[in-house]
C-alpha cells in the first residue's frame, strides 16, 4: 500500500476512534451579504478540532454525499444555496474568486468554484497562468485540500478535471490529494462517472497514468453497469483503444443495444473499430441491418465516414454499399476535393463499382479542374484503374488529365508517379512521355536502391509498365529496363488455393505428358502464367523445351514454333480476382490477360464461378478440352 493511502487509512480510522468522545462544534452561519459602506475582508475558514486528521463527519465518511444528501443539504442550507448560486451565475474569474473574500467557503463549495473557474477560462480561452497564481486561488486549494473527505463524488470528479484543464502541476501536494482521493472512492463511483473520468484522462494524460489504469479496470469489472448508447459510444471511440478485454465488453453491449443506436452512433461505432482495426463481424452485421431498416436519409458525413470504416475493415455489405453509393451520388457536385478523393479511394478498396457514382465524379473531375490538386486527380485515376472503370466520356477526361498532368510529372513522388502510369497502362491511357520518365535509368535506380516492401511492389509494376511499353505501344522507341530488373516478377502465392489445385490436376489429363506444359512460368512481362503449353493445329500438346521461349528470361530451346502451332496460356481467375459481386475482372488482371495475349499466348481462362462447380475431375479435364478448342477456333476465325 503507497505511504499516502496508508496515512489516509489511518487518519480516518483515527477519526472513527475519537469521533465518539468529540462533539463538532457548532457552525456559525456566515453573513450572506456584505453591510452596506464597508469592505469585504477576506476570512479564514475556522479550523476544526482534529483537522490534521483530514477528517470528516461520520455521515459523510469516505463516501461524500449522495444525490439525496446534496438536495437535503441545499434545502436545509439557505445560505448554500445562495452561493451555489453565485457561483454558477459568475460570468467572470474575478467574480468567482471574489466569492472567497466575501464568504467563509466549505471545501464542497472551494471545489464548485474552482471547476467554474476552469470552465469559465475554457469557454473565454482565458490564460490560466495568472488564475493560478492568484492568492486567493491559492486560498481556495489550501480549504479543498484542508477537507477533501467532504467534497461530494461528482465535484471532486469535476475538480480533478479542471485543475488538470488549469494547467496545475501534477507534482503538487494538492494535486496528488486529489488523485489519491480519486483512488479511494473509485468502487463508489457510479459507473457514469467513472467512464467520463476515463474519457478526460485519455485525452489528458493518455495511456501514462495510474488512475486511468485504475479507472479502466474498474469499467471492466462493471460493464454491466453499462447503460445508454451515449456512454457505450464514447467508450467505444475514446477509451476501448486502451483496453482490448473493455473494448470486447462494449462490443458485446453494442450487439445488444444495436437497435437503439441512432445513425450518427453507428458512424462513431464503426470508425472506432476501423481505427483500432477490429473487424467485429457480428457487430457489423448488426449496425448493417438497422442501417438499412431504420435509416431512409444519411448525413454526408455519415456516409463518408461509413464508406472509409467499411473500406479499411475490408467487411463486404452490398446493401449497405449500394444505399451509400445511392445516397452520395446527389452531394458528388457540391463535395470538396478531398472528399471525392476519400469516397473513391473508399469504393475501389470494396472493390465496389457504381457506375452512376463513378460517372459523377468523372463529371466532377471535368468541372473543377482547377480546383483539383494533381494529387487528388491521381487518387482518382488509381481508383478508375483499379475497377477497370472508363467514363462514357472517356476522350474528353484523358484529354483533361493529359494537359493537367503535363509538366507535374517530376513534382510528383516516385512511389505516386510510378502508380500513376501503371495506372494509366491499366487504362490503356500511357503515352510516351509518362513512360520515357518511369522507364529512365535514373528513376529505375531510385526504385531497386531500395530495399522495402513498397519498392519491391513498385518495382514488379515497372516491369508491366515495360510490358505494356513493349506490347501495347507500337511508337515507343524507349528507354526500356534493362534484362536484369525483369527477373523480380511477381511472386506466386505460398498458399496452395483450392482452384490452382483442381486445375494442375484435371491440366494432367489434357497434357497427357509432363514435358508438354509448365505449370507456374514466371514471365518477363511481370505475369504469373498458370499452366502453358505448346499445341498444333490439331490441337495436340508438342513437347516445350526444345522451342524457343521469348516470354522467359532463360529460353530452354532456340526451335521456332512449328507451322500452325500456337502456345497457349492457362489462367485461374480467383474469387478476389473481380470486382464485388460480378464477373467483371480487376483492372490489374485486365492488363494481365491482355499482355499475355499480346504476347503470343492463346488465353484460356478458368474462372473460379465455373471451374469449381465441377465435382469430378474428368469434367474438369473435359471442360479444359473444351475451353481449348472454343479458343482455338476463335483465333482462326479472327
Amino acid at each position: 500500500m503507497p505511504p499516502t493511502m496508508a496515512a489516509r487509512l489511518v487518519r480516518r480510522c483515527c477519526w472513527r476512534h475519537f469521533s465518539a468522545f468529540v462533539s463538532p462544534p457548532s457552525a456559525v452561519p456566515a453573513s450572506l451579504l456584505v453591510p452596506a459602506g464597508k469592505v469585504a475582508v477576506a476570512r479564514a475558514r475556522p479550523q476544526a478540532p482534529f483537522a490534521s486528521f483530514h477528517t470528516s463527519s461520520p455521515s459523510s465518511w469516505a463516501d461524500g454525499f449522495s444525490v439525496k444528501e446534496q438536495v437535503e443539504d441545499t434545502t436545509r442550507n439557505p445560505e448554500h444555496r445562495v452561493i451555489v448560486e453565485l457561483i454558477e451565475t459568475a460570468t467572470s474569474p474575478q467574480d468567482l474568486l471574489q466569492l472567497s473574500e466575501l464568504h467563509v467557503l466549505n471545501s464542497n463549495q472551494s471545489s464548485l468554484v474552482i471547476t467554474q473557474l476552469s470552465r469559465l477560462a475554457a469557454e473565454k480561452n482565458l490564460e490560466t497562468k495568472s488564475i493560478l497564481q492568484d492568492e486567493r486561488f491559492q486560498q481556495l486549494i489550501g480549504i479543498m485540500d484542508s477537507q477533501i473527505s467532504q467534497v461530494w463524488n461528482n465535484t471532486l470528479v469535476n475538480l480533478l478535471k479542471s485543475l488538470y484543464s488549469l494547467g496545475m502541476g501534477r507534482n503538487r501536494k494538492e494535486m496528488q490529494s486529489v488523485e489519491q482521493e480519486v483512488l479511494w472512492r473509485l468502487r463508489r463511483l457510479t459507473f457514469k462517472q467513472l467512464a467520463s473520468l476515463a474519457e478526460f484522462l485519455v485525452i489528458r494524460l493518455g495511456k501514462e497514468s495510474r488512475l486511468l489504469n485504475e479507472v479502466i479496470k474498474k469499467l471492466e469489472l462493471r460493464w454491466t453497469e453499462l447503460e445508454g448508447t451515449r456512454t457505450v459510444v464514447m467508450l467505444m471511440s475514446k477509451v476501448g483503444h486502451i483496453s482490448p478485454t473493455l473494448m470486447d465488453r462494449l462490443e458485446d453491449k453494442a450487439l445488444e443495444i444495436a437497435e437503439q443506436f441512432n445513425s450518427d452512433d453507428i458512424r462513431k461505432i464503426t470508425l472506432a473499430l476501423a481505427y483500432q482495426n477490429r473487424r467485429c463481424v457480428p457487430l457489423l452485421r448488426a449496425l448493417s441491418y438497422h442501417l438499412i431498416q431504420k435509416h431512409s436519409e444519411l448525413s454526408l458525413n455519415v456516409l463518408m465516414d461509413l464508406i472509409f470504416a467499411y473500406g479499411k475493415l475490408n467487411f463486404h455489405q452490398p446493401q449497405v454499399f449500394q444505399k451509400i453509393a445511392t445516397d452520395l451520388h446527389p452531394h458528388v457536385a457540391t463535395m470538396t476535393p478531398i472528399e471525392v478523393t476519400r469516397c473513391i479511394r473508399s469504393f475501389a478498396l470494396l472493390k465496389w463499382l457504381s457506375l452512376p457514382l463513378f460517372e459523377a465524379i468523372a463529371q466532377y473531375a471535368l468541372d473543377n479542374t482547377k480546383q483539383l490538386p494533381v494529387t487528388h486527380l491521381c487518387s482518382i485515376i488509381l481508383s478508375f484503374a483499379r475497377l477497370n472503370f472508363q467514363p462514357s466520356g472517356s476522350e474528353d477526361f484523358f484529354n483533361m488529365v493529359h494537359e493537367e498532368l503535363q509538366g507535374q510529372l517530376n513534382s510528383l513522388e516516385p512511389h505516386l508517379l510510378t502508380d500513376l502510369v501503371w495506372s494509366l497502362c491499366v487504362l490503356q491511357q500511357a503515352k510516351a512521355p509518362y513512360l520515357q520518365r518511369v522507364l529512365a535509368p535514373d528513376f529505375c535506380a531510385q526504385i531497386r536502391g531500395d530495399q522495402s516492401l513498397k519498392a519491391q511492389n513498385l518495382q514488379v509494376k515497372l516491369i508491366h509498365i515495360n510490358a505494356a511499353a513493349k506490347l501495347e505501344s507500337p511508337d515507343y522507341r524507349g528507354p526500356f529496363l534493362p534484362p536484369e530488373m525483369l527477373s523480380a516478377a511477381e511472386p506466386a502465392g505460398e498458399k496452395v488455393t483450392m482452384l490452382q489445385s483442381y486445375l494442375r490436376e484435371a491440366l494432367a489429363g489434357v497434357l497427357g505428358n509432363q514435358e508438354h506444359g509448365r505449370f507456374d512460368v514466371s514471365t518477363i512481362y511481370g505475369w504469373q502464367i498458370d499452366a502453358e503449353m505448346v499445341v498444333n493445329s490439331e490441337n495436340k500438346p508438342l513437347p516445350l523445351k526444345d522451342f524457343a521461349a521469348p516470354h522467359l528470361l532463360c529460353s530452354e530451346g532456340t526451335k521456332p514454333l512449328p507451322p500452325g502451332a500456337r502456345r497457349v496460356a492457362f489462367l485461374r481467375w480467383e474469387f478476389p480476382n473481380f470486382s464485388n459481386r460480378s464477373k467483371d475482372l480487376l483492372g490489374r488482371y485486365v492488363m494481365a490477360r491482355r499482355h499475355i495475349q499480346a504476347a503470343g499466348f492463346l488465353v484460356v481462362d478458368v474462372p473460379h464461378y465455373e471451374f469449381l462447380d465441377l465435382k469430378l475431375e474428368r469434367q474438369r479435364t473435359a471442360y479444359l478440352r473444351d475451353k481449348l478448342s472454343k479458343a482455338t477456333a476463335k483465333a482462326m476465325a479472327s
